[in-house]
C-alpha cells in the first residue's frame, strides 16, 4: 500500500514526457527555419515516430520477460546520449541533415519501448497503492499533460532564447532525470508470469500471443482503427500545420509553445477531474463526445484565420475534453488485458493506435504544398470529424462500458 513506487512513476513521467514535448516543438522549428520546407519538416518527424512504433511493438515480450523499471531506465539513459548529440554537433558547426536524421531515428528506437514500459506499470502501481484503475489512470493522464504544459511551454522561451537546437540540451537532462527517478523511487516488478523463456522462437510466440488475443476482442480493434487515424490527423497538425500557420502568420515560436500549453494545460484539469469520477463516468458517451469537442473546432479555427482569442478559447475547450480519453482507454484496455499479456498488449495496442502517426507529417507537409495551409488544416479536421462519429456508427463500441474480466478473455 505505498505510495512511494507511485509518486516516483509520476515524477519519472513528467520529466520523461515534458522532454518528448520540448523536442516535438524543438526539431520541427529547427528544421523548419532552416529549410523553410513543410515537406522536409514532415520528413524529419516521420523518421523519428516511424521506428517508435516499430520499437515499441518490438519490445513488449522484452518487457514482460525482464521487467518494465529495468527497460525504462536503460531506455531513458540512452536518450540522453543521442538528444544531446544535436546541441554538441550544433556548436561544432557539425549539425546537417545527413546528420540529424539518424540521430532524429535512433530517439524514435528509444523512446517506443521507454514509453511503453511506462504505461505496463500502471497496473501493478496502482495495485500497490490500492486505489481504483481509473484513478490511476486519470492521475497519469493530468501528469501527462502537465509535463505537456512545462514541455511546450519551456521550448517556446528556451528557442527564443537560445534557439532549437541548444533549447536539446534541456531535452538531454530530463531524461537523464526521469532514468535516475525510476531507479531509486520504483522497486523492481516481477517479470510477467509465463514470460521466463528465451530464444528467437520463444520472442515470436510472445509477440504472435498477444497479436492473436489483441484480434478476438471487438472493443480493443474499434479502439486500434479509430485511435490510429486521429494519431494520423494530429502528428500532421502539431508536426507541420501549427508551426507552418505560426511562421506564416507573422508570429514566433513563442507563440506555438503557448497554443501547445493552453491546450495541454486545459488538458490536464480534464483529466483530473476523470481521475476523480472516471469510475462513475458513462465511458462510451464520454468518450464519443469528448472527441467530437477536441478534433474538428480545433482545426476549424487555424483555417479560417481566427483572432488569437477565439484560438486560444478552442484550444482550452478542446483539450480539456481531450483530458478524458486516455483515462478511459487505458482503463478499458488494463481491464481486458489479463496480467501476463500486459506488456506486449500494452505495447501493441499503443503501436497499432501509432502505426499511421509516423505518415502525419508527411501528409501535412504534403497537403500544404498542394493547397496552402489554410485548406490543409479544413481538409484535415473534416477527416478528423469524419473519424471521430465512429463511436456513434461502429457497433463494437457498446462493449466500452462492459467490464469484462480480463481472465475471462484470456480464456475464450
Amino acid at each position: 500500500m505505498s505510495r512511494r513506487p507511485f509518486i516516483a512513476l509520476a515524477i519519472a513521467e513528467t520529466l520523461s514526457i515534458s522532454g518528448t514535448r520540448l523536442s516535438g516543438v524543438a526539431i520541427p522549428w529547427l528544421v523548419l527555419s532552416a529549410t523553410g520546407s513543410p515537406v522536409l519538416t514532415g520528413l524529419v518527424a516521420m523518421t523519428e515516430m516511424l521506428p517508435y512504433v516499430v520499437a515499441k511493438a518490438l519490445g513488449g515480450p522484452l518487457i514482460d520477460r525482464f521487467g518494465p523499471r529495468r527497460i525504462a531506465i536503460i531506455c531513458d539513459s540512452a536518450s540522453v546520449i543521442a538528444v544531446g548529440l544535436v546541441p554538441l554537433l550544433h556548436l561544432l558547426g557539425l549539425l546537417t541533415m545527413p546528420i540529424l536524421l539518424p540521430i532524429v531515428f535512433a530517439m524514435g528506437v528509444l523512446r517506443g519501448p521507454s514509453d511503453a514500459a511506462k504505461q505496463s506499470m500502471v497496473p501493478d502501481i496502482a495495485e500497490l497503492a490500492s486505489v481504483p484503475l481509473e484513478r490511476v489512470t486519470g492521475v497519469v493522464g493530468a501528469i501527462e499533460r502537465l509535463a505537456s504544459i512545462a514541455g511546450a511551454a519551456g521550448a517556446g522561451a528556451l528557442i527564443a532564447l537560445v534557439g532549437p537546437s541548444q533549447a536539446l540540451a534541456v531535452n538531454a537532462l530530463t531524461f537523464a532525470s526521469a532514468a535516475l527517478v525510476a531507479a531509486i523511487g520504483i522497486p523492481t516488478l516481477p517479470p510477467a508470469p509465463k514470460a521466463e523463456a528465451a530464444g528467437v522462437s520463444a520472442y515470436g510466440r510472445e509477440l504472435a500471443e498477444r497479436w492473436h488475443f489483441m484480434r478476438r476482442d471487438a472493443v480493443l480493434v474499434a479502439i486500434v482503427l479509430m485511435v490510429a487515424m486521429t494519431n494520423l490527423l494530429d502528428q500532421a497538425y502539431f508536426a507541420v500545420l501549427l508551426p507552418v500557420w505560426t511562421q506564416d502568420s507573422g508570429h514566433g515560436p513563442a507563440l506555438l509553445g503557448s497554443l501547445f500549453a493552453v491546450f495541454s494545460g486545459a488538458s490536464m484539469i480534464g483529466a483530473a477531474i476523470a481521475a476523480l469520477i472516471g469510475d462513475r463516468m458513462p465511458r462510451l458517451l464520454v468518450y464519443a463526445v469528448a472527441f467530437l469537442l477536441t478534433g474538428f473546432p480545433r482545426f476549424l479555427v487555424f483555417a479560417l484565420d481566427s483572432p488569437l482569442t477565439l484560438i486560444f478559447a478552442i484550444l482550452a475547450i478542446g483539450g480539456f475534453a481531450s483530458g478524458f480519453l486516455n483515462p478511459i482507454l487505458s482503463a478499458v484496455l488494463f481491464e481486458r488485458t489479463p496480467k501476463p499479456l500486459i506488456g506486449r498488449v500494452t505495447s501493441l495496442n499503443a503501436a497499432l493506435c501509432w502505426a499511421l502517426l509516423p505518415f502525419g507529417g508527411v501528409v501535412g507537409g504534403a497537403l500544404v504544398d498542394a493547397w496552402g495551409p489554410s485548406a490543409a488544416l479544413l481538409l484535415t479536421g473534416l477527416a478528423y470529424l469524419a473519424a471521430t462519429m465512429a463511436p456513434f456508427a461502429h457497433g463494437s463500441f457498446r462493449g466500452f462500458d462492459r467490464k469484462k474480466l480480463a481472465d475471462d478473455l484470456l480464456c475464450s
